[in-house]
Order: C-alpha cells, then structure tokens, then sequence
C-alpha cells in the first residue's frame, strides 16, 4: 500500500502468483525480475538448439539467487516456498526451461533442510545426529556461501505399479566411503550443474528406510552423461540424466543413516522432496506469457480495412474467455497449494495438504495447457511458427502433462493415499517390498 506523498511501491512480475506479498518477499522477488530480460533475450534459442544456455547459470548465481530457499546463516536468502513459487513463476514468463532447472536447484535444498528438520523433531538418534546435521549443512553451505548449482536426481526409469520413483541405483560401502552404481533417467542440468544430489539405495535394502543421500561433484571419475533427448519442450533443460558407474563418494558426502527419507518425510509440510508447488509454478508462469502474448495479438491485429481487433468476433471472445477461465483455475489450485504448505498455525492436516497436492498437481498442469490451446486456436496459422510465442508455449505447456503428470493420475493417488496413507510409499526400491 502507498502511503500519502510517497513514491509507489514497485510491483515484482511474482506478485501475479503470491498476491500478499511482505516487504522482505517483495525485495527478492524484484531481484528475480533484474534477470528476466537477459533470460528471455536467449530463450527462442535455447529452444531451437535444444540446448541449456550456460550464462544463464552466471545469471542466476552473480544474481545471488542459487540460495534463494538456503537459511542466512549459510549464505542463502533466507525464502521459503513462497518466494520460490514466486521465481519460478516469474523466470518462467521468459523462460520457461531456465525456470524449471532452476527449480530442481532449488529443490535440491531440500535435502539440506530437512535432515535438520527431522533433527529438531527428534527424529535422529543421538549418535545419528552429527551425521545427518553434517550433511544437511553441507548441502546447503554449498548452495549458499559457495554458490554451486547443485541438480537433484531422483528419477529413474525403472516402473512400479506402487512407486512414483522405484530406485535401483544402488550404493555399496567401501574403504572411506561409498560406490555408487546406476542410472538416473531425469534431472534438469546434466552437465551443467556444479554438484549432483544422487539418490540410491544402500546395498541390499528392499524398502523406503534403505534409501540414502549423496553428494557428488559432477566431474567424478565413473559420472557420464546420458544421451540427450530431442524433447516435444521444456528443450533447453539439460534433462537427460546421469550414468553413475563405480562412482566413488567420500563418507562426508553421504548421508546413509537407515530411515533417513522416511524422517524427512515426517517432517515436510507437503509432499516429499519439499516444494514441489514452486514446480508447477513454472507452468503457470509460462501459462500466462502465452495468455499476454494471444491477448495482445488478438486485440492489436486488426480486421482488413477496419480499425476492429480480430478479438472482438464472437469466435475469438469465446476463445480468449476459455483461456482466461483455465488460466485462473491454474492460479487458484497453485495459490490453495502455496497456502496449505505454508500457513501457521496449519490450515489442515498433513494427510489432507498431500492429497490435495496430488490432484492440484494435475489440475495445473491441465489447466495451463489448455491455455496454450486455446491460444493457438485463436491466434491462427501466422502464430505457428516452431519459434513463435505460441508455439513454444504449446510444446512447453504439453510438457506439463508428463513432468507435473495428468489430471487421471493426479486423482488416482490422492484417493490411494487417503485409503492406504503412506506418504513415503512413493518412493521404492527394485526386487524389495512396493
């Protein structure tokens, strides 16, 4: 609010998403839009070439925005998941692929955050602490004072009926530490990060309480690159994912207490791995450039011979309703998300925050398609260009759909998570109980 006689406050392109911003999350989300333009200047080329633009890391990081979700005391900017729902969002108005490998450098804080988290909740027994506190730390003085962009990878392309993520990737101790083996399927900025944060299962382990932590550097002996893919969008991501062979990781850089992911779990607010709002944020964000681009076409192009826009016919009004309808349906899930994981005291209870998750998930990922869509309808043939506004947001926004997953599967786990529970059960091991 402007008070009398004084300059007007200026408005962060994130306030589109997080409505009631403070002070403290407006000053961030500001520092997000000084790298807007530079982002969107390489993002029609990124897209063609398929490739991730590297000076969008330098960007990003002499922007001090590595940190964005990493506390003060370890160099971060001490945000929360509101703050980086809001960069997300906004990044993604320019561009779309640097907003999502941004995310899961963010989300990778995660694995820092909560380790101390199940600390402070007494999860860890006294002689796990030091170990599970090491790492955590570690993790983040990493993001944070040093400034590395660190890429999380979890994925793999292993599939279990019961398991979104069923890890094989399999951890065996040895002198001084741990040899990793595997292959990780997805994970934005492959080849580009500084760190990889690995998830794998120690050797032997047939369930959730198996699964550890590790992180490696990305020029470790026996860490390769998988082939790249020639992705539909979302192209410039680097998602193609690792191929970890006799990796070695010093016990430092490994967090391999049994039931660790089983405690991080207890304490997130939503569903694991934290955050995971702030990614279908990107959606929205590219969502509404798509909407801003069509809206301003269809109301600037003229009819031959008149000074009538081409949106004001029946056909194109009918059009720009259904975009705007679907726009702010995704808007809605995405802030009722933002909101059940950060309220204080909390709004309801965990089991209902994730269940909600799980269909909002799919709900935004339909509903900002469906925006490029109907764009794409209304903005005929002359917007259809591989490289045009349209076009781009069509083929980013369908990757929603398997990156954020469809609506079906969306309501499908919230009513198996409400009947059985088990939040954790998401993640599996190959061979061991799903």
């Amino acid at each position: 609010m402007e008070s009398q006689g004084s300059e007007p406050t200026a408005r962060a392109t994130g306030e589109l998403l997080v409505e009631d911003m403070t002070e403290a999350e407006r000053a961030i989300a500001l520092r997000v839009d000084r790298v807007l333009p530079a982002l969107a200047a390489r993002a029609e080329e990124a897209d063609r070439a398929g490739e991730f633009p590297i000076e969008h890391v330098r960007t990003i990081s002499d922007a001090g925005l590595l940190g964005i979700t990493v506390p003060v005391a370890y160099g971060g900017l001490g945000g929360g998941l509101r703050d980086l729902s809001a960069a997300t969002f906004a990044l993604a108005t320019a561009c779309p692929s640097t907003a999502l490998a941004y995310y899961f450098q963010c989300s990778g804080s995660s694995r820092g955050l909560l380790p101390l988290a199940a600390i402070e909740a007494g999860l860890f027994a006294p002689d796990e602490v030091p170990l599970a506190r090491a790492f955590g730390e570690r993790v983040l003085r990493r993001m944070g004072e040093h400034g590395r962009w660190v890429a999380n990878f979890a994925s793999e392309s292993v599939r279990s009926k019961h398991a979104a993520i069923t890890i094989t990737t399999e951890a065996s101790p040895t002198d001084g530490g741990w040899l990793i083996n595997g292959v990780k399927s997805f994970g934005c900025s492959t080849g580009v990060a500084d760190d990889y944060l690995v998830t794998a299962k120690l050797a032997g382990g047939e369930t959730a309480e198996s699964l550890a932590m590790f992180l490696i550097p990305r020029d470790t002996p026996g860490v390769s690159e998988r082939a790249k893919w020639d992705a539909i969008g979302m192209r410039a991501t680097a998602t193609h994912g690792i191929v970890l062979e006799n990796a070695f990781v010093p016990d430092e850089n490994a967090l391999t207490v049994p039931g660790t992911f089983v405690k991080m779990t207890q304490v997130s607010r939503g569903s694991f791995v934290g955050n995971q709002v702030a990614l279908s944020s990107v959606y929205v964000g590219a969502a509404q450039a798509v909407y801003d681009f069509a809206l301003d076409y269809l109301t600037s192009t003229t009819y031959h011979g008149t000074d009538e826009p081409i949106g004001g016919g029946d056909l194109h009004q009918q059009l720009i309703g259904k975009m705007r309808a679907h726009l702010d349906a995704a808007y809605i899930w995405t802030r009722r998300q933002i909101l059940l994981e950060t309220a204080d005291p909390e709004l309801i209870p965990k089991d209902d925050v994730v269940a909600n998750w799980r269909i909002a998930k799919g709900e935004i990922a339909e509903n900002c398609f469906q925006v490029a869509v109907h764009a794409l309808k209304a903005c005929g043939t002359g917007n259809t260009g591989m490289s045009g506004a349209v076009s781009r947001g069509l083929r980013d926004l369908s990757m929603a759909l398997v990156q954020g997953f469809p609506p079906e599967r969306g309501r499908l786990e919230a009513a198996s998570y409400l009947v059985f529970g088990a939040e954790g059960d998401q993640f599996g091991t190959a061979g061991g109980k799903q």
